[in-house]
């Protein structure tokens, strides 16, 4: 069907701001990966154009000089610990308070929601001291908890939107064939919520690997520096030693893994966070 003149004049209007939006978020990033392969001379000679020789010493400096590698190391410790921890205490918990009806159930969904609201800095302080008593101060295994428990109600949420539209017939069949509760959460009910399960886990993960202040207030020693820490003291230190080259490597390396997860699951998580807010 042929378009109007006005409807050509309004498709235009709506895909300008997006395209002017589109570059201006991809240039930085683009820029970003440019000076990667520069050096400080080509950086401060020519900050915007194309380098003379795709130099990978830069990733090579990041990588042994500043410790990347280990601080790579650690955050993949933090984030699978996170996200896996995050799944065996959400999953139980969204299927009690969905399936499992009892005095209070439904105050302590909402208690859950509501806890989203709340924003994670004011619990910085207790928590700090709580690690400190529990020896979990400067720990990853620490950590990786606090960054469980942080996106437990998000979790706990999605999952339950999931549960929801779950056949209550099936775990009711199940349990007539001797099936325990617990063989019907892991057996029935967790395999139907594989596509929330996933997005939420996606989610996390993305979370867990870009989390910066957390890891600053609980983690005090430099070998147990995540990603986001480490990059943080590499600029720093760019601002006396001019490593800038070396700094936009770092960078590099800490988005294309979130770069990469994302272009695999971009229609994954589409359609699990479409799913869930239609099922809620």
């Amino acid at each position: 069907m042929k378009l109007t003149i006005g409807e050509k004049i309004a498709r235009t209007g709506i895909r300008i701001p997006l395209i002017l939006w589109t570059l201006a978020v991809l240039y930085p990033i683009f820029w970003m990966f440019l000076g990667s392969f520069k050096s400080n001379a080509e950086i401060y000679a020519n900050p915007w154009g194309f380098p003379e020789s795709f130099n990978y010493q830069n990733f090579i400096t990041a990588w042994t000089e500043y410790n990347i590698g280990t601080s790579v190391f650690n955050s993949l410790i933090v984030t699978a610990l996170g996200a896996i921890l995050c799944l065996v205490l959400a999953i139980p918990t969204a299927y009690a308070i969905e399936r499992v009806r009892f005095k209070g159930s439904n105050f302590l969904f909402t208690l859950y929601i509501s806890a989203m609201m709340i924003p994670m800095v004011l619990a910085w302080i207790p928590l700090f001291f709580l690690l400190n008593q529990l020896n979990l101060l400067d720990s990853l295994i620490g950590l990786s908890v606090v960054y469980a428990l942080s996106q437990l109600p998000f979790t706990i949420f999605v999952l339950t939107s999931f549960i929801s539209t779950i056949p209550k017939s099936l775990e009711e069949s199940a349990a007539i064939d001797g099936m325990s509760p617990y063989g019907i959460l892991w057996k029935i009910v967790t395999p139907l919520t594989t596509s929330g399960i996933i997005t939420v886990t996606i989610m996390n993960t993305i979370q867990f690997w870009n989390e910066y202040f957390m890891a600053l207030i609980f983690l005090q020693t430099e070998t147990n520096y995540t990603l986001a820490l480490a990059i943080d003291y590499i600029s720093s230190e760019a601002q006396y030693t001019n490593a800038w080259g070396t700094l936009f490597a770092s960078l590099v390396i800490a988005i294309i893994p979130v770069i990469i997860l994302y272009a695999i699951f971009q229609r994954r998580i589409t359609k699990g966070m479409t799913e869930g807010a239609i099922k809620g």
